[in-house]
């Protein structure tokens, strides 16, 4: 077999492959095994025609796409690597030659991962952000713990207020028409924690269980749904139960009741301790995520359409998988936002292209620092995710072999040994 790839412009390029006349006749000897199976001659059982009296009758061209079913994908296959070529989609096949006794000719139009001209990323600098954990972040801290440990109780004659949780039927309209999505009975509110259209747990404030009342707002210009962004509207609403919450005190008691301590102030230091070691993280997610965002935009990549298609492919299994996860699915989620897969994918498409793009550019460094993931490098990682899951590191080996994914579990961990690079070599100080 012999392979030629020529770039043609861009990204895409021209595979031109021959294949062997012996080969080829071996591909024809398989597909007359398998065409023979289904063909009745009148004077011969199902499957017993002799190869001349088949190709006599119905001629040699009848298995020919059978034997290019054959053929091609082994071809087209062995012609990638021999060429060193990385496709990022489906090719298109044109047959030039194919004929008995001859070789076989086609050309493929591929598309390839695109070359990537890196910029400096080395020594990169960062905008610095501050992670310090003060007293008020303790504070607020205590108090949401306060607010989860809270006890509820029925506010039977008396006025909504800020924080107070509320039962409500509501009904939406714009122009006087019931819309789409905008109706619920019973449903649980807290009033002030901004889950609504702004302006509408504003006005809940004041009214009282059994009042019925009309709110009127204007949806936001960035609101999820087209249909209803930047329109004026109005809103139906009952109140059926007002509940309130009793905050325990922030005391001693209060550190016994939650915590293993039995002082507040014991429990303060340790709310501050969890709070810094959250913050130790975040700083170092923001210095890696501040680093590959800036040396993929310094990189020069001329990007496919179709590896961003294929990226939003992916993100919208992301999203429906989560949906799920939230007892939902794309088409409720269509219904209930106005939009169709083509606005969502829209929506995705910046973060789609900065997901190509970086991906791409971490693959570039890794190449141009010979940067690998080792044996030794997976070995971890699984012995790592057997203390984690409490499962034998062999048996996750075993999974990731059996879904195809130690692969992917390589280029992950090469990944992340790339941006441990960007870190050490930056001018970012601890």
């Amino acid at each position: 077999m012999a392979a030629k790839w020529e770039k043609v412009e861009n990204n895409q390029g021209i595979l031109t492959v021959e294949v062997d006349a012996e080969r080829v006749e071996r591909a024809l000897d398989e597909a007359f095994k398998k065409v023979v199976k289904k063909v009745t001659v009148p004077g011969f059982r199902k499957g017993k025609i002799p190869r001349k009296i088949f190709e006599a009758r119905f001629g040699v061209e009848s298995l020919y796409q059978e034997a290019l079913d054959i053929l091609l994908p082994e071809a087209y296959g062995q012609a990638v690597r021999e060429t060193g070529i990385e496709p990022v989609d489906r090719p298109e096949v044109d047959i030039e030659q194919m004929k008995k006794g001859e070789k076989l000719v086609f050309k493929a139009t591929v598309t390839v991962k695109p070359e990537v001209k890196l910029g400096d990323y080395k020594g990169l600098e960062i905008e610095p952000k501050d992670f310090t954990v003060t007293d008020e972040d303790v504070e607020a801290e205590l108090k949401r713990m306060q607010q989860r440990h809270a006890e509820l109780y029925v506010v039977e004659d008396g006025e909504v207020n800020q924080g107070d949780i509320v039962l409500i039927d509501f009904e939406g309209f714009q122009d006087g028409v019931a819309f789409e999505g905008g109706k619920a009975e019973n449903y649980s509110l807290e009033v002030g924690s901004g889950t609504f259209v702004p302006g509408f747990e504003e006005q809940l404030v004041g009214m009282k269980q059994g009042e019925e009342k009309e709110i009127s707002l204007t949806f936001p210009e960035d609101y999820h749904s087209p249909n209803l962004a930047g329109k004026d509207a109005t809103f139906k609403v009952k109140v059926n139960e007002i509940k309130r919450k009793n905050l325990p005190e922030l005391d001693d008691e209060f550190a016994k009741d939650v915590s293993e301590f039995d002082t507040l102030e014991e429990l303060k230091a340790d709310v501050k301790k969890k709070l810094e070691e959250k913050a130790n993280k975040d700083k170092e997610n923001y210095i890696r995520e501040q680093l590959v965002r800036k040396a993929a935009e310094q990189a020069e990549i001329d990007i496919p359409p179709v590896m961003i298609e294929h990226e939003l492919d992916h993100m919208v299994n992301e999203f429906a998988q989560r949906l799920q996860l939230q007892g939902m699915d794309l088409d409720f989620y269509y219904q209930f936002a106005g939009m169709d897969e083509s606005k969502l994918r829209d929506q995705f498409k910046n973060d789609a292209v900065t997901r190509v793009r970086t991906a791409l550019t971490l693959e570039a460094i890794a190449k141009a620092e010979a940067i690998e993931a080792t044996e030794e490098d997976v070995t971890e990682e699984l012995n790592r995710l057997s203390a984690l899951y409490n499962r034998p590191a062999e048996e996750l080996r075993k999974i990731f072999a059996a879904q195809d994914g130690l692969a992917g579990l390589y280029r992950d961990i090469q990944t992340r040994k790339t941006v441990d690079f960007l870190v050490a070599e930056s001018k970012v100080t601890a």
